[in-house]
């Protein structure tokens, strides 16, 4: 008889145990990460893109439901890293996109500058929230040729970088809402700085696991 209840008791452990882990997975599957980055170079410069995988915690989905609009801001960067001092900004790209639900259409609106797009899914309209793109950044601004000799000396110790990042704005939020999601764990809805190397001479993508 004993037996049988440790058994049990062991049974009840390990269910335990697995509906932690599978809360702390979905958990963790909230909110913006990183999917893709890229440094492309096109006839009118080089272009920074990122994919951004967006999650919304239940309140947050809610509240857009209830009528409530969300706005995504991401930022796409480029510097110069240097050893020997603090890096250097060359060119830096901040952009708003606002997320809305119309009840009467049931449908999800999209609008980013001059852009405006419908969408029946959520999912579908994270995944264009989540595209993000920089205006072309001028070769030159990265080209490590030219210049007097400090200007060389300078630039050959040097290394380009770009920075991505996203994030739910909390202050474009109605002011009675602002109070408790600043204060709300699950209105925290913002990605980590990533950031990656590239070369002028060989722009490259990278996907972040």
């Amino acid at each position: 008889m004993r037996c049988c209840t440790n058994i049990i008791k062991e049974l009840i452990r390990a269910v335990c145990l697995l509906c932690c882990i599978c809360f702390a997975s979905s958990v963790s599957a909230e909110g913006i990460e990183v999917n893709k980055v890229e440094a492309r170079l096109t006839e009118e410069g080089y272009r920074l893109t990122a994919d951004f995988k967006i999650v919304l915690p239940p309140s947050v989905e809610e509240a857009l439901k209830r009528g409530v609009t969300l706005y995504f801001v991401s930022e796409l960067a480029v510097h110069r890293s240097r050893w020997y001092w603090l890096d250097t900004d060359i060119e830096s790209f901040e952009q708003t996109t606002k997320l809305s639900y119309n009840t009467l259409t049931r449908q999800y609106r999209l609008s980013r500058g001059g852009l405006f797009q419908s969408f029946f899914e959520l999912k579908d309209a994270l995944r264009v929230v989540g595209y993000q793109t920089s205006p072309p950044i001028p070769v030159d601004l990265l080209d490590n040729s030219g210049g007097g000799y400090l200007s060389r000396l300078t630039k050959k110790n040097s290394q380009i970088g770009a920075t991505a990042a996203m994030r739910l704005d909390l202050t474009q939020l109605p002011k009675p809402l602002q109070v408790n999601a600043l204060t709300s764990d699950q209105w925290s809805v913002e990605s980590k700085l990533y950031h990656w190397d590239i070369s002028p001479e060989a722009p490259g993508s990278e996907d972040q696991k």
